[in-house]
């Protein structure tokens, strides 16, 4: 793979989760392009830097022992690459301040840097709790290869920092520089909620929390066909969300006892809150993770999924595959596994290689559920 190279450091990084013979590499030009376009206006070594959305570490790990650097983000596995990668180039975890998008900010910050994410809802949500913030002076950029900039990040930053001013584009990636500026402070439209008819439930949704807005088709064709009569089964709910399969499995099995993990910080957080909004104090294990890594062997009786097939804006099933292999080894034998899936993805013939049985639990035009047993 090949080294960033920037005026601040030189760096081998990788991404997370790896991959034998991983195909993409850990940062792209638009890491470059802010990284560059920082050195061009030579902050001095007190400057406090904020590093958002920053995939696998590329920007932070740069900057660490130039500037002053705090990073925030969305993702788990943004942070454990983070992490990761630090202690491949030799440098220390503890020298930087490392911020899950759920947390509160403490500034005041000189300068912003910011990966555009693939959820304009969490930019928007990102620019409202920089609001009081920012140092007096203070600049805010954000990057993005073209081909995933939006018109409405720009319109954003018109919104909650100032005057947007776009960059020459350098090797398909472009900087918006935006020029902070007094702003009457705004409250955020976030969390939202929906209703659900079965179960009779409200949910809450934080900024990232996939279809936050009402749910997703997939989830809606689960939803009917969970697993019964659970008894007191250890269950696990592998890429939460806000939590909605586990709610609903908990509702009608009220001795099982749950575990529900996802990559994303606000999707633990909805999670969280909704779990005590609607079950109380019934205990449960709700954490932010790679998914089921860490969760010891034959230590669950069911896992329920509905696969995510993209990272950012990378498509592919790898991740729905790691998430089998994690759920097939944190199940007992004759456990089982739930799923969602669209048709198209043909899970059926990827579980028969890890489960001993695969069978069809019901289809929609577009969507099937499949039960795996170990």
């Amino acid at each position: 793979m090949p080294l960033l190279a920037s005026p601040f450091a030189q760096l081998d990084l990788i991404r997370q989760p790896e991959q034998q013979n991983e195909p993409l590499q850990a940062f792209d030009a638009a890491d470059e392009y802010l990284l560059n376009h920082l050195a061009e206006q030579q902050p001095a070594e007190e400057s406090r830097v904020l590093v958002l959305n920053d995939s696998f570490g590329a920007l932070a790990a740069s900057l660490l022992g130039k500037v002053r650097v705090t990073s925030s983000g969305d993702s788990y596995l943004g942070a454990l690459a983070l992490e990761k990668n630090l202690a491949r180039n030799g440098l220390p975890f503890d020298a930087l301040r490392v911020v899950p998008a759920s947390e509160p900010l403490n500034g005041p910050f000189d300068r912003v840097l910011i990966r555009v994410p693939k959820t304009l809802a969490l930019l928007e949500e990102q620019l409202i709790r920089l609001q009081g913030q920012l140092a007096p002076g203070a600049q805010v950029v954000a990057a993005a290869m073209i081909k995933h900039l939006p018109r409405a990040a720009g319109d954003l930053l018109e919104r909650y920092v100032g005057p947007v001013q776009a960059s020459l584009a350098v090797k398909k990636a472009r900087l918006l520089i935006a020029t902070v500026e007094a702003r009457t402070p705004l409250a955020s439209p976030y969390p939202t909620r929906y209703r659900l008819d079965k179960p009779a439930i409200e949910l809450l949704n934080h900024a990232n929390v996939f279809c936050r807005e009402g749910l997703d088709i997939g989830t809606r064709a689960f939803l009917p066909h969970l697993p019964q009569n659970l008894g007191n089964a250890r269950v696990a709910d592998l890429g939460c969300g806000n939590g909605v399969l586990a709610i609903a499995s908990a509702l009608d099995n009220p001795q099982a006892r749950y575990t529900l993990v996802d990559e994303s910080f606000m999707a633990v957080q909805s999670a969280r809150e909704n779990w005590q909004a609607l079950l109380g104090e019934r205990e449960a294990v709700i954490r932010p993770g790679d998914g089921l890594a860490g969760q010891e062997p034959q230590s669950l009786d069911v896992v329920l999924c509905n696969p995510p097939f993209h990272q950012q804006q990378v498509v592919g099933d790898f991740l729905a595959w790691r998430m089998f292999q994690q759920a097939r080894e944190a199940l007992v034998v004759g456990g089982a596994l739930y799923i969602v899936g669209n048709r198209h993805l043909g899970y059926h013939s990827k579980l028969a290689r890890l489960f001993r049985g695969v069978e069809q639990v019901a289809a929609t035009p577009k969507f099937v559920i499949l039960k795996a047993r170990k």
